[in-house]
């Protein structure tokens, strides 16, 4: 199959006003996307917000099939989160942690992850390990397996972190994990959507993700997988009765699916959207999507390399469609902003989101690039020449 990119384009109507290259932070949704929400949202309006719940049951359903589909996993073992951060949230916080317990993680691991992780450190006595990169900057495998002993209880990674093009190999610290049998938490955040993931593949135990990035769906939505085996060992932080139905005056029942994560009010307009977007995803195949935007982001990594003053800062051996890059003599918000007036998008990486060797180079943020499917040569060849002459 090859991507129809004027029909893809014709979906997303603001690619005729701007270029959109901040799809690492949202992206824009497509036309079906958006119209499966305002849908929802109208029928709320017109007959009650419980009473469309009911008459789209079957819609709010196939979303479950869809985000176990997107990753090979089961419609059982998804919930619904309001975002990619309480996803991975809602089963970190579902360990029984104990002093002396240890967390495995990445130097370049989210920063929302990192405060947790200190957070468990701090409160229980967790003993947080960033494991070394390799020669590539990516996290070293075999530094990783050096580190495990009877202590070790989670491998915590970020699959592509946000502040570079990134990706970490996943599918090897899985092949860890399972070795030494020890859990393994996938922050998906920017890799769902953007390349093929199959859970089974990478031997990962939990995997959360969002909408609003390469899945393209709507704001405030996103969902967690965990394994089978896995849902009844952790019990989640916060439980209300729809997680756990109250069954009797002193007693309630855990679900035994990975609904327990989920608590019953939710954005149901959101789940519809996110669902539909997950079907317009695979409908176009994760191969086909994932090729245009390796051969979209290369060309614009060699691009912006090619420019006097512009320094391109994506470690790793393989790379994907996020591009942080700074240019001489230009702070990235300043990059940010001028762009945005000439109506092309893209955002900054602030300190706290940069990677160790940045700073070790007292560069204390980039401007990121972000390409997907839907955008062109022509963009790229645009956004260059903005770059070089501002």
């Amino acid at each position: 199959m090859t991507l129809d990119i004027d029909h893809l384009r014709a979906d997303t109507p603001a690619c005729l006003q701007r270029i959109h290259f901040n799809n690492a932070g949202s992206s824009i949704p497509p036309t079906p996307v958006l119209d499966s929400q305002i849908k929802y949202l109208k029928l709320e309006a017109e007959i009650g917000g419980y009473e469309a719940a009911d008459a789209t049951q079957e819609t709010l359903e196939a979303f479950y099939t869809a985000a176990a589909g997107a990753i090979g996993g089961k419609p059982q073992e998804i919930a619904f989160i309001e975002n990619a951060t309480r996803a991975w949230d809602m089963v970190f916080y579902a360990f029984d942690w104990q002093p002396g317990d240890k967390v495995l993680t990445s130097r370049a691991d989210y920063n929302s992850n990192m405060v947790s992780y200190w957070q468990v450190a701090s409160k229980y006595g967790v003993e947080i390990v960033m494991v070394p990169d390799d020669e590539s900057g990516a996290l070293d495998v075999a530094a990783l397996e050096r580190a495990i002993d009877d202590r070790v209880r989670l491998i915590s990674v970020s699959h592509i972190p946000t502040n570079s093009g990134l990706v970490n190999p996943a599918a090897a610290i899985g092949a860890v994990a399972t070795k030494y049998n020890i859990p393994y938490l996938l922050d998906a955040c920017q890799s769902v959507g953007q390349l093929p993931i199959d859970v089974a593949e990478i031997g990962c135990t939990m995997l959360s993700t969002t909408g609003r990035k390469y899945i393209r769906g709507p704001r405030g939505t996103g969902f967690l997988w965990v394994r089978e085996d896995w849902i009844e060992r952790l019990e989640p932080p916060l439980l209300d009765n729809h997680a756990a139905p109250w069954v009797s005056v002193d007693r309630y029942e855990i679900r035994k699916d990975a609904r327990r994560f989920e608590n019953w009010e939710s954005n149901f307009a959101g789940k519809i959207a996110l669902g539909r977007a997950l079907a317009y995803m695979t409908d176009l195949g994760m191969e086909n999507i994932w090729a245009r935007i390796k051969l979209l982001s290369g060309t614009l990594r060699a691009e912006l390399s090619n420019l006097p003053g512009v320094t391109v800062w994506d470690p790793g051996q393989e790379k994907c469609g996020l591009i942080t890059f700074t240019k001489d003599g230009r702070e990235p918000k300043d990059i940010r902003d001028r762009l945005r007036a000439s109506n092309i998008n893209v955002s900054v990486s602030t300190t706290q989101l940069t990677r160790t060797e940045q700073r070790d180079h007292a560069v204390d943020a980039t401007a990121r690039a972000s390409v997907h499917y839907y955008n062109t040569q022509a963009e790229i060849e645009r956004f260059v020449e903005a770059i070089r002459h501002l």
